[in-house]
């Protein structure tokens, strides 16, 4: 049991650094191509990637048959608390002279180690292992 929890942190990592590399790239992208201040581009960019993270770690990290409906609305309960607080210091820091990308790596650390523990001690709980990749 304590190594398949170990396999499920390392895909939750695999699947997070990939979703943390569309967020980065699209929030260069829109802050140094589109120029847009900061919270916009990060709002933007966030939204992409937690929709990337959510869908491959439903299926492959969680291995989840929780009715995605219900599942993505306790996402969207989290984000409904992360986002306006990482919108705001964000926000703040970034106008007190903060490095933009400085303030986003940190971001998406606290969003990397809160989203795990949300999705593993709440989303998923009840139903880990329970669709057709687990059962094989």
């Amino acid at each position: 049991m304590k190594n398949k929890e170990w396999m499920r942190a390392l895909k939750f990592v695999l699947f997070s650094a990939s979703a943390g590399i569309i967020q980065l790239l699209s929030f260069t992208l829109l802050n140094e191509v589109l120029k847009l201040i900061y919270w916009p581009a990060y709002l933007i960019a966030l939204l992409l990637s937690v929709v990337w993270n959510f869908t491959f770690n439903r299926r492959y990290t969680f291995k989840s048959a929780e009715n995605v409906p219900k599942a993505m609305a306790l996402v969207l309960a989290y984000y409904a608390v992360f986002t306006p607080l990482s919108l705001w210091w964000g926000d703040t820091l970034t106008n007190i002279g903060w490095n933009e990308y400085l303030v986003l790596a940190l971001t998406m650390i606290v969003n990397f180690v809160t989203e795990f523990l949300y999705q593993r001690l709440v989303v998923f709980k009840k139903t880990l292992d329970t669709n057709e990749l687990a059962q094989k």
